[in-house]
């Protein structure tokens, strides 16, 4: 069968061989529709990020259609239209006892450490195959996953309706959380050095950053370094800082402005199972995530989808040749 497969740093190909997965008593195996490219995906793609070894199968927000159950899986699931919840907690740890899957230390994470879901067949854990909600479009079903980052991320940072935020980095990540933020009732306030990000951002109802203002709540997507200075400086006394963006490069941090202004900074680390994904899939249809899908590129020429994610606006998506996308 055919996966995108990482060969090198910032080398992609399609390989026409690779193995067909295995299903296990407790597994799914699904024919993939499309996969979502995120910031994560980008890490493994330049190098930065390692992995087990190469070649290395990319990717893990994917959608697809159940084909194969494992012997433990009720039979009436083939055929179901599915999302992957691509982090498997271990569930039997005291992180995951207490609920907090997002930290647990033997965590499997699919693209990372686990081989990834550009493939045109992949077998997960059943109970990590989400089944969609009657009607959903395969636009707003792709964006299920990292639409649950946003909504977890808003739910530790309290948020309530009507608060003023600023979402600093208006990339895929940072469109969803203004997205969550409407939805709420909150008023989502974006910065982006990029003016095509920025755009889709006001597009979909964010305001841009005035020159001066603090904010009770802000929301760091990017995770470039400059991006926690600018957090810093643009909250507001007792503010929340959230920080969503990851980055190994050390940041520069006034700690006399954090004492200063009695800050919180909060870390996200994706969600925790099954909770926020359940709730991320019930609230899909509500939130339209997929209105901040711009690039699509079928699986044939996922080199350009890689090589152009960081600069093309809005969230860059891989179709497989199999998915027909009603026009909206």
């Amino acid at each position: 069968m055919r996966a995108a497969v990482l060969t090198g740093p910032g080398v992609v190909e399609v390989a026409a061989d690779w193995p067909e997965p295995d299903c296990g008593p407790d597994d799914v195996v699904l024919a993939v529709r499309a996969v979502g490219v995120c910031g994560s995906d980008l890490t493994v793609f330049d190098g930065k990020r390692a992995v087990p070894g190469l070649p290395w199968a990319l990717g893990h927000e994917a959608i697809g259609d159940i084909v194969r159950v494992g012997a433990n899986v009720a039979p009436a699931r083939v055929g179901e239209r599915v999302a992957i919840e691509p982090n498997f907690p271990c569930l039997r740890c005291p992180a995951c006892a207490a609920g907090r899957t997002a930290v647990c230390p033997d965590r499997r994470i699919l693209g990372i450490n686990e081989p990834g879901v550009l493939r045109e067949l992949v077998a997960v854990p059943a109970r990590f195959a989400w089944s969609a909600p009657r009607g959903l479009p395969d636009e707003d079903l792709v964006c299920v996953e990292p639409l649950a980052v946003a909504l977890a991320a808003l739910g530790r940072a309290g948020v309530r309706p009507a608060e003023r935020c600023l979402v600093v980095g208006a990339g895929s990540q940072g469109l969803l959380v203004c997205l969550a933020l409407q939805a709420l009732g909150a008023v989502p306030v974006v910065v982006d050095p990029h003016e095509g990000r920025l755009a889709t951002a006001v597009e979909l109802g964010a305001a841009p950053m005035p020159a001066d203002g603090l904010f009770p709540v802000v929301f760091e997507t990017s995770g470039a370094p400059p991006a926690l200075e600018t957090a810093v400086e643009r909250a507001a006394p007792d503010g929340r800082i959230v920080l969503i963006g990851q980055s190994a490069v050390p940041a520069r941090l006034s700690t006399f402005t954090v004492v200063q202004r009695r800050l919180s900074l909060l870390g996200c680390l994706i969600y925790d199972h099954p909770g926020d994904f359940a709730a991320s899939v019930a609230r899909a249809g509500e939130l339209r995530p997929g209105r901040i899908l711009r690039g699509r590129f079928p699986l044939a020429r996922v080199s350009d989808a890689f090589a152009q994610a960081r600069e093309l606006p809005g969230k860059t998506w891989i179709t497989f040749e199999h998915l027909e996308v009603a026009p909206r």
